[in-house]
């Protein structure tokens, strides 16, 4: 029967040599080369036209889809920012820490429920933490995706692999493995993962910014603002106790600014002049570091703890820079903006003023505007949403953060939850997650034009696209070819060999095909394999579905295809990180699976 299919096995393979090749090179955009690859097989007659466009209806990618409007409609609410909150006041600010933290609680997550879900919960906190600390979110976002795909070897319900590999070995007449039969391999698994970040992330994860410039950083970078808020907390022995903000002057004497101030419970964005400073009042000071803490220690001002409420006010989510200008005929034409109050009247605190084509920073509040000034402003993004439906002000730039709708904040993760629950029935995940999508549609989380728009098209192209791949390799008899071919050549071979072998080969077929398809493929050839070598069948088929997880050399693993975009990934940041993770994957798998099971 084999060599019947010798000739579509042989065009299989080199559609797979030039995926290989496209991937690595990266010539192509990751989702033009997979419909390139889709409809290579089509037109070589590998696959039906059905079955080359069969993926984007596949239960990944609506799955995929799901997780993607979930993951919007838990951020659209602002869900998660006391989680992020939380870790940043567990981790601190320190890179290192802070991946681990996160990796821990993403990868014990992720084996309880599917690891796309977990990413999808926590990816809006791990860009929150970013910005909030200002460490890239390259750094942060991969070490969380490679966190969960590890977590999710930590019980035999955390992958599909370790679900399907007990329905595989009933049907050999072994006995099934029990719920943490897995769990010594997976802990030392996601350990080992979390160790190699926390030593060596700095070395392999790619440092640079999202290369998307948005208002925010063009503002910052047009107007050369100072965009780092430090906080602090005044003693009673300070001097700045009793005083006054117009006393203090802090752009015209210190060249920073105040841009809140908190007392309790209450939050106070751009103080009036005759605010008077109390102990115990926390400040937000924006400025240049050196301006800021030479200030801080001037005033004896003590450094607050990190996830306090007005840190999480002023977020980049809730707060930020816009530009704002006089229109011809506005009735504050002509009055100085001490005049109008603009921090009283508006909460914003004014940071520059361009006025003739001179801009100042300091001492302005006298100058009487005119039509055509502009006045760069800090503030929340609903105090400028106010400023911009002013008769007096037009603003030009766009409101960066959008509106939370934190009082539906419970249902969205209700949904998510409830999503992720369903799952557990035996429906598909693709049917239990778009439930939840609907449901949050129908309880207003979300608007279904929001849920379109929650959709990135790249994404789900890739992973759309490589299916056929894994459909061809399948139903063309390569995988099976392949397999066999390799597995009789190391029969003879020493025990230590052949696992190495099986989970080297799960490990390339899972990277073109799903980690499901590739365990169905290899379990059935493992336990015979295992038989004529005369170690425990069972040992070998939880190795083939352990090893169906190490998918981290290129983004072809939905959590990795997921993260691509909001990382800004390109194929080698994979290649270079996960190249490393998959051979000490590979380490402990087998060598743990040979100590206990063999």
């Amino acid at each position: 029967m084999v060599t019947g299919m010798e000739p579509q096995i042989i065009l299989t393979l080199l559609v797979l040599g030039a995926a290989i090749v496209l991937f690595t090179t990266e010539l192509l955009r990751a989702d033009l080369i997979a419909i390139l690859i889709a409809l290579s097989l089509a037109w070589l007659g590998l696959i039906s036209p059905l079955q080359a466009f069969s993926g984007f209806a596949s239960n990944a990618v609506v799955a995929m889809i799901s997780v993607m409007i979930l993951g919007y409609g838990i951020n659209r609410t602002g869900a998660m920012i006391s989680v992020a909150r939380r870790i940043v006041a567990a981790a601190g600010r320190r890179e290192e820490r802070l991946i681990a933290t996160i990796s821990l609680v993403v990868g014990i997550l992720s084996g309880f429920i599917q690891n796309i879900g977990s990413t999808a919960l926590f990816l809006p906190a791990v860009t929150r933490i970013s910005r909030q600390t200002g460490i890239p979110a390259t750094r942060l976002i991969m070490p969380m995706g490679f966190a969960a795909i590890l977590g999710g070897t930590l019980t035999m319900i955390g992958t599909g692999p370790l679900i399907i590999v007990n329905d595989l070995i009933r049907q050999g007449g072994l006995e099934p493995f029990g719920l943490f039969a897995s769990t010594p391999i997976g802990i030392a698994l996601l350990s080992t993962g979390i160790a190699y970040f926390f030593l060596f992330g700095r070395r392999v994860l790619p440092a640079r910014e999202e290369e998307a410039e948005g208002p925010q950083e063009a503002l910052v970078e047009t107007w050369q603002l100072p965009s780092q808020i430090r906080y602090y907390r005044i003693p009673r022995s300070s001097p700045l106790v009793g005083r006054t903000r117009e006393e203090i002057r802090f752009p015209a004497r210190y060249r920073i600014y105040l841009l809140a101030v908190s007392e309790g419970e209450e939050i106070f964005f751009a103080p009036w002049r005759y605010t008077r400073f109390v102990a115990g009042q926390e400040l937000a000071l924006l400025g240049k570091d050196e301006d800021v803490k030479e200030f801080a220690r001037g005033f004896g001002l003590l450094p607050a703890g990190e996830g306090g409420r007005i840190q999480d006010a002023l977020s980049r989510e809730r707060a930020g820079f816009a530009e704002a200008i006089i229109p011809p005929r506005a009735p504050v034409a002509g009055k100085a903006i001490r005049e109008i109050a603009l921090r009283k009247n508006y909460g914003v605190e004014p940071l520059v003023l361009i006025s003739g084509g001179r801009e100042q920073r300091e001492a302005f509040g006298d100058h009487l505007l005119q039509a055509g000034d502009a006045l760069i402003v800090h503030g929340p993004w609903d105090k400028i949403r106010a400023l911009g439906e002013d008769e007096n002000f037009l603003l030009a730039t766009p409101v960066e953060g959008m509106e939370l709708r934190e009082s539906r904040a419970v249902t969205a993760v209700l949904c998510f939850i409830g999503a992720v629950a369903l799952t557990f029935t035996g429906l598909p995940i693709s049917l239990s997650l778009l439930t939840g999508v609907i449901a949050m549609v129908a309880l207003r989380v979300i608007t279904i034009d929001e849920a379109y728009r929650a959709v990135d098209w790249r994404t789900i192209v890739l992973i759309g696209g490589l299916i056929p791949l894994g459909i061809a390799m399948d139903t063309t008899g390569t995988a099976e070819f392949v397999a066999t071919a390799l597995l009789q050549v190391l029969l003879d071979r020493h025990v230590l060999i052949l696992l190495l072998a099986v989970g080297l080969l799960t490990t390339v077929f899972s990277l073109f095909m799903s980690n499901v398809a590739a365990t169905v493929v290899l379990v059935p050839l493992a336990l015979v394999v295992a038989q004529g070598a005369g170690i425990d069948p069972g040992a070998l088929a939880l190795l083939v579905a352990i090893c169906a997880a190490n998918s981290f050399v290129l983004p072809t693993h939905q959590v990795n295809a997921f993260l691509m975009v909001p990382g800004g990934y390109r194929t080698r940041d994979y290649m270079k990180a996960g190249g490393i993770m998959t051979v000490l994957f590979l380490i402990v798998a087998v060598g743990l699976v040979y100590l206990v099971y063999v």
